[in-house]
C-alpha cells in the first residue's frame, strides 16, 4: 500500500488527465468519478513499482482507459440510459470549439483515443502505441484516417 504522500503526489499529477479520459470515453459525469476513484483506489493498493515518471503516467493511462472499457460494456450499463445523458449538454464552449469538440466526440472511439492521446496529451505515435497495446504503424494508420474524418466533417483544407 502506498503512502498518503505519494497518493497526493499521484493525483495532484494526473487527476486533470484521468478525469479528461473518462469524459471523453463515458461523455458522463458521475461515471467518471466512479472511475476516478477506482483508477486512484488501484493505484493506492498496488505495489508497482514505476521505472519513471512518463511509465507511472502511463500505467495511469492504461488503467483508465481498462477501466472505462469495463463499465461500458458492463451488464447494466448495456440496459440503462443515463439521466446526464438525456438532460446535461456538454459545458458552452465558443462556436469554433465547439464544432472540433463535436466533430472529434463523433468519430470512433479507436479513433477519439489516438486523437486524444496525440493532440491533448502530446503523446508519439510509439508511446501511444505502447499505452494502448498497438502497434506504431497501426497509430499512424489511425490518426491519418482521424484527420481525413474531421477534415471530411468540419470542411478543412489539406
Amino acid at each position: 500500500m502506498r503512502s498518503e504522500q505519494e497518493v497526493n503526489r499521484a493525483i495532484e499529477r494526473y487527476s486533470d488527465t484521468v478525469r479528461r479520459l473518462c469524459m471523453i470515453r463515458l461523455k458522463n459525469h458521475a461515471d467518471t468519478e466512479d472511475i476516478f476513484q477506482n483508477v486512484f483506489l488501484k493505484y493506492v493498493l498496488s505495489s508497482v513499482n514505476f521505472e519513471s515518471d512518463e511509465h507511472e503516467k502511463a500505467w495511469f493511462i492504461r488503467v483508465t482507459i481498462n477501466a472505462c472499457k469495463d463499465l461500458l460494456k458492463s451488464f447494466f450499463r448495456s440496459r440503462a440510459v443515463s439521466l446526464d445523458e438525456i438532460a446535461e449538454r456538454p459545458a458552452e464552449l465558443p462556436p469554433d470549439h465547439r464544432e472540433v469538440f463535436e466533430a472529434v466526440m463523433s468519430l470512433p472511439q479507436k479513433y477519439r483515443d489516438v486523437v486524444y492521446l496525440h493532440f491533448y496529451e502530446d503523446y508519439t505515435a510509439a508511446e501511444i502505441g505502447r499505452i494502448l497495446g498497438k502497434n506504431v504503424n497501426t497509430v499512424y494508420t489511425l490518426l491519418t484516417r482521424s484527420k481525413q474524418m474531421l477534415r471530411k466533417r468540419l470542411g478543412g483544407d489539406e
